[in-house]
């Protein structure tokens, strides 16, 4: 189970794996991260990258299909990722089940959630 938080509120998704999807604020490209929720962490399985400019160097061992930079990042579980939210660039998505949501439906309004809390429901148990 995957689960969201902010200040006043709370959401809990019946999800074992999800895509976090962000445009770049300068650059404005695409970029997506493919999540996995297990043993109460977040596993970073595969990342993507719509193109490169400042500070989007594609990572060594990175493979280009379709225009799109593919690679494995080297990173270790996280207990939870911490999206700060600005009325100034596009929204998160989180997409599952082959679609993608805005943050703005799941959090509301940027302006009253700036910071939305994603984490493994099983690790706050």
């Amino acid at each position: 189970m995957l689960c969201l938080a902010a200040a006043a509120w709370s959401l809990v998704l019946p999800l074992h794996a999800f895509t976090l999807a962000w445009t770049h604020s300068i650059e404005k490209i695409r970029w997506e991260e493919d999540y996995r929720v297990e043993g109460g962490l977040l596993h970073l399985t595969e990342a993507r990258i719509r193109g490169t400019g400042a500070g989007m160097e594609v990572p060594e061992g990175a493979v280009l299909r379709n225009g799109v930079w593919h690679y494995r990042p080297a990173v270790g579980a996280v207990e939870s990722l911490r999206l700060t939210r600005s009325p100034y660039t596009a929204d998160y998505e989180l997409c599952w089940d082959g679609a993608c949501r805005p943050m703005h439906v799941m959090a509301g309004p940027v302006e009253e959630t700036p910071l939305v809390e994603v984490f493994s429901c099983a690790a706050r148990r």
